[in-house]
């Protein structure tokens, strides 16, 4: 089993992150405004950085571009309560990577079974989309959350913007890795494997269906179990 540790070229400030912002991280002055203006019009919701979900010991970890405003941001698990989540959450059943019943809420028992899911930015950012030097900053608890796996072997990429975060996260340059639906390529001790974001307007467009999408994680169980 790889020790990823070593390889990951992480800088003083990444060495010295936890793997998990704080819900109130303050870091990104747009985002905690953002932040701030859910939790005023939505008191009840989550409204803070997501924390990853998973299993500690998993050798899958699935890395998306940041929290949707009514998902993970109103509900503070990764994937819940939007409707990515269900293309997701229902493949990493059938592939034995969950375990239990997706109902879109953070105590629907749902369990995850050797794996993990983050974000590459933890905080739900306007119109879904942060800004580079929002994922610069957050890049450290990436970067962290990818050490701290001492079982990793293969991690799938929601979409190009996340694959860039992930190799930049391991220290290698954004183009190292090769770009586009089902690409696979060796990340240091790691196996990425890079799939379009299961969103709505991918699936609604037919950019990404289901049988695509389980392609990727039925390549990522071969892997792992080889």
């Amino acid at each position: 089993m790889p020790t990823p540790n070593a390889p990951v070229q992480a800088n003083s400030s990444a060495r010295d992150c936890p793997p998990e912002a704080p819900a109130d991280c303050p870091i990104c002055p747009r985002l905690v405004a953002y932040r701030a203006a859910n939790a005023q019009a939505h008191p009840d919701w989550f409204n803070g950085a997501a924390p990853s979900f998973g299993d500690a010991a998993a050798r899958l970890l699935v890395v998306g571009l940041a929290p949707g405003r009514t998902g993970a941001n109103r509900t503070g698990r990764p994937f819940t309560g939007d409707f990515a989540g269900v293309l997701l959450y229902e493949t990493l059943i059938k592939l034995g990577f969950a375990q239990g019943r997706y109902e879109a809420r953070p105590d629907d028992g749902l369990r995850l079974v050797d794996c993990m899911i983050t974000n590459a930015v933890r905080c739900a950012p306007p119109g879904n989309k942060p800004e580079t030097v929002e994922e610069a900053n957050c890049r450290p608890f990436l970067t962290s959350r990818i050490a701290a796996l001492p079982n990793l072997k293969v991690i799938v990429t929601l979409g190009d913007v996340s694959r860039r975060n992930v190799l930049r996260a391991l220290g290698l340059k954004a183009s190292a890795g090769v770009a586009g639906h089902g690409s696979e390529f060796q990340a240091g001790p790691y196996t990425v494997l890079n799939s379009y974001h299961c969103s709505r307007l991918n699936t609604n467009t037919g950019r990404l269906t289901a049988p695509m999408f389980e392609a990727v994680f039925e390549r990522a169980r071969q892997l792992i179990d080889a």
